[in-house]
């Protein structure tokens, strides 16, 4: 599963971690992840993510 990086503060969202803080179960893909889901450390929406090369 690819990772992605927020382009507002630099967080990578890792799909074999998860977000614990938000209940979201290792496994999970970006591309599942909640429509409401927001970058743990800024608070920016899924729009603000892009795949990590």
């Amino acid at each position: 599963m690819t990772k992605y990086v927020c382009d507002a503060c630099g967080y990578i969202y890792d799909p074999d971690k998860g977000d614990p803080g938000a209940n979201i179960p290792p496994g999970t893909a970006f591309e599942d992840l909640p429509d409401d889901w927001l970058c743990p450390e800024c608070s920016v929406g899924k729009d603000m993510f892009s795949p990590l090369k």
